[in-house]
């Protein structure tokens, strides 16, 4: 048995304030050593009374339960450390714990979008979620969203329909779905992108669980749109918990008749961008896209031979594997599938470097497929 995951999980089973388990978790002899110090290096850092009880009487099923899962092909639990997380989730002003994740642990690093909105759309609002979704799987972005009905369900479908990457964040145990009907939709998911939750296995749906997970939502995404919301909704707690933690907040307006429009009237008038097309709200998201890409680069690149250096932005000048890309490029349309055959990167990082030249006028997007653009000024890169 790994005994620093087990340590881990029983932190993650004993819940309550982070900074003593994160203390424990940083111990210099690891976890599982921590674990083993007892009641007085517990106490010394800061567990409450609670903690206490649980670290010293661990639920044995609860445990039986996670440990089982995380034994399965694709599970893994991440500890707020771990190097597979990203730093936006650590940049929250409460981020987790802990997540256990379902699926491919390196999808939470793609520059995201999170689509949210109504339970219970109307026929236009299920459209324009897909619409959208699909424009930004065009331009190498993922979607996050919360795997609910309506509104979510219809991004994350658009995103698999279409082969793009997907992410969902549920309110439930990793092994549960909510709703019910959800299940092979969060199979789906899991098997295409990645499905996250901080709630130990077998936990069931509890009305609390889901707030604290729309901040995820938010904290993944370096942008929110809220399509349709009523007034009261919890898709404007994700655009709420999105603007205190410094990202970009957009949404839909839609008709003064529609009472499912209200929530995103509101929104606007306090201050979230107004936007139309997909074109909108991908402009509002380069300057995120800008300052996250060296360290979206950093946790994706792989490293090449160095090849001879192009008239490019010095950013990208300098660096082998846009240099690669560059070379890879023509002046006609080129396929996605094409692009990976011919530079040898992951569809992940020429994704997102597809994207970044994009957004700076280098590269050309039409109808899915690359080229350079023709108003672009090269030398020996021409």
């Amino acid at each position: 048995m790994d005994e620093n995951l087990a340590a881990l999980i029983t932190l993650v089973l004993a819940g309550g304030p982070p900074a003593p388990r994160h203390s424990l978790v940083r111990h210099p002899r690891g976890a599982a050593a921590a674990l083993a110090a007892g009641l007085p290096l517990w106490t010394q850092a800061g567990c409450t009374p609670a903690q206490l009880t649980a670290l010293t009487q661990p639920e044995p099923t609860a445990f039986t339960r996670a440990w089982h899962w995380l034994q399965q092909p694709g599970h893994a639990l991440l500890h707020l450390d771990d190097p597979r997380l990203p730093q936006t989730l650590r940049e929250l002003p409460d981020p987790p714990f802990a997540l256990f994740v379902d699926g491919d642990p390196g999808a939470l690093w793609k520059p995201s979008i999170a689509v949210v909105g109504s339970r219970s759309p109307t026929p236009s609002g299920r459209a324009l979620a897909s619409e959208f979704s699909l424009a930004f799987a065009r331009h190498g972005l993922a979607v996050v969203s919360g795997l609910a009905a309506g509104i979510d369900a219809a991004a994350h479908r658009a995103m698999l329909g279409c082969g793009g990457d997907t992410l969902a964040v549920i309110g439930t145990g990793p092994d549960r779905a909510y709703p019910d009907h959800h299940v092979a939709l969060q199979a789906e998911v899991a098997a295409c992108g990645a499905v996250v939750s901080e709630y130990p296995p077998g936990t069931p749906a509890r009305a609390g669980q889901f707030p604290a997970r729309n901040r995820l939502v938010a904290g993944l995404a370096l942008l929110t749109l809220v399509v349709e919301a009523a007034w009261r909704s919890g898709a404007l707690i994700t655009a709420r918990l999105a603007a205190e933690a410094g990202r970009e907040v957009c949404a839909i307006p839609g008709s003064v008749r529609n009472p499912r429009a209200r929530g995103c009237h509101r929104l606007i008038r306090e201050g979230a961008a107004l936007v139309e097309t997909p074109e909108e709200v991908l402009s509002l998201v380069a300057p995120s896209l800008s300052r996250a890409l060296p360290g979206l680069k950093s946790a994706l690149e792989v490293p090449i031979q160095e090849l001879p250096a192009a008239t490019l932005p010095p950013a990208m000048a300098t660096d082998a594997d846009y240099q690669r890309l560059w070379n890879a490029l023509d002046h006609d349309p080129i396929p996605m599938d094409s692009l990976i055959m011919r530079c040898g990167l992951t569809a992940s990082g020429l994704s997102s470097m597809l994207l970044a030249m994009e957004l700076a006028g280098i590269v050309v997007c039409e109808h899915g497929r690359y080229c350079r653009n023709p108003g672009f000024p090269t030398s020996t890169a021409s």
